[in-house]
Formats: structure tokens, C-alpha cells, sequence
């Protein structure tokens, strides 16, 4: 079965470009010239992956991608001129999976389009082999993988998907310190080519959600290796 491809970017000559060449490499390609008619498209189901522009007519890919995320976990590429780490982790926070600054090498593109469906592909595989309950806790922090829950002293914690992952391979290995390279490969996939420092970003999110909203310290650092979560009294 061939994948589809749903190109949405308003730049005619480079979503044209992008077009041909994934159409030479096998690929079935649509695309959508605003933000409006790509969400359309993209919640009509049916697609292997979404190469999403950032500055789109009609909605922007920000806003595309937040309402996307509502109803599809379709892998989502970023397509932005921006090379601020903090517009990556934007988009990487509202759930896309990979991102690609502008211009690029089209063998760069395709590498990422390979590395994200591949990914895609596994986690559908192995999702039927999870266990019915995997509860994780630290303290009253508790983490329950069938439910996709997190809640602490009872109350819930309302996390990205990227930082449920996160703070679930801290749980699994509690009292372990695991290094920022260590975190970027299991979270992120060891052929993730993007910001390193985006473990350090994702860290202070989970802070902020855990530790600092329940005047707790679970989540350290470690100078010099990387991090670990303990028990409060640990």
C-alpha cells in the first residue's frame, strides 16, 4: 500500500518542488495551498504523515497542528523558516515529531520523512503488547500508562504527550541517573537530528507542572551527567 502524503504550505514553487520529489520517491502526495483547507484534508484521515508549514493563510501551522492533535496522532513535520529553538520546542510541545528549517536539502527532508514514519510504524506495533496497567510512582507522584494519567497527591497533572514520555522513563528508573543522550534517544529516538538542549527544555516544563506546582523536589540534576528522580525523602 502506498503512503500518502498531505503537503500543506502556501509557497507554490516549494511545496511543487517537494511534491516531485516525493512523488519520485514512491509517495502519494496532496497538498493544500492555506491552513484551513489542510486541516480539512488532514482530519479526513487517510494520511501517512503531514509536512506542515508554520506561516500558512487562513490558520497558521501552529494552530493547525493544536487542533490536529485533537483528533489524530497522524506523525507531523514542521516546515519553518524560524531557527529559534524555542519556535522548535513550540511546535514539538504542541505534538509534531519532527521539524526542518528552511531551506533544506531535499535528501535531509526525505531522510526525516523515512526517520518519522519508521518510528510511527513501531509504536503501532508494539502499542497491542502493552501491558493493561503499568502503574509507576515516585512519592505520591503516580503514572499510569494504560490510562495516559498523571496525578499527584490524588490530583491530576495535565502533560504534553512528549512530557509524559519523559517523566515515564524517569519513573521507570527512579533513583537512576540517566544522562541528557540517554533521555534523547529513549524519548526522542536515537536518529532524532534535532536541539539536544530540547531534554533541558522538556525538564523545566515537567518542573514546572510537578515540582513547582506542589512545592516538591522530585525531579534533580545531576551537574555534569544529567537527571533523576528520587522520592522527596530519598
Amino acid at each position: 500500500m502506498t503512503d500518502r502524503i498531505l503537503i500543506i504550505e502556501d509557497e507554490e514553487k516549494i511545496a511543487r518542488f517537494i511534491e516531485l520529489e516525493l512523488v519520485h520517491e514512491g509517495y502519494e502526495v496532496v497538498k493544500c495551498g492555506d491552513g484551513r483547507t489542510g486541516l480539512e484534508q488532514a482530519e479526513s484521515g487517510g494520511f501517512s504523515l503531514v509536512l506542515l508549514d508554520i506561516m500558512l493563510p487562513e490558520l497558521n501551522g501552529m494552530e493547525v497542528l493544536r487542533r490536529l492533535r485533537r483528533t489524530s496522532d497522524v506523525p507531523v513535520i514542521m516546515l519553518t523558516a524560524r531557527d529559534a529553538v524555542m519556535d522548535k520546542v513550540a511546535g514539538l510541545d504542541q505534538g509534531a515529531d519532527d521539524y526542518i528549517t528552511k531551506p533544506f536539502a531535499i535528501e535531509e527532508l526525505l531522510a526525516r520523512i523515512r526517520l518519522v514514519m519508521r518510528r510511527n510504524s513501531h509504536h503501532e506495533k508494539a502499542e497491542p503488547q502493552a501491558a493493561p496497567e503499568d502503574v509507576q510512582s515516585c512519592g505520591e507522584l503516580t503514572l499510569s500508562e494504560s490510562r495516559h494519567e498523571v496525578k499527584y497527591a490524588g490530583k491530576e497533572i495535565d502533560l504534553t504527550s512528549r512530557e509524559f514520555d519523559l517523566l515515564k522513563t524517569l519513573l521507570v528508573n527512579k533513583n537512576i541517573v540517566l544522562s541528557r543522550d540517554t533521555l534523547l534517544g529513549t524519548v526522542w529516538g536515537y536518529d532524532y537530528m534535532g536541539e539536544t538542549n530540547v531534554v533541558d527544555v522538556y525538564v523545566r516544563y515537567l518542573r514546572s507542572k510537578i515540582d513547582d506546582a506542589f512545592g516538591i523536589s522530585l525531579i534533580q540534576t545531576i551537574r555534569g551527567v544529567g537527571y533523576v528522580i528520587r522520592d522527596e525523602n530519598g
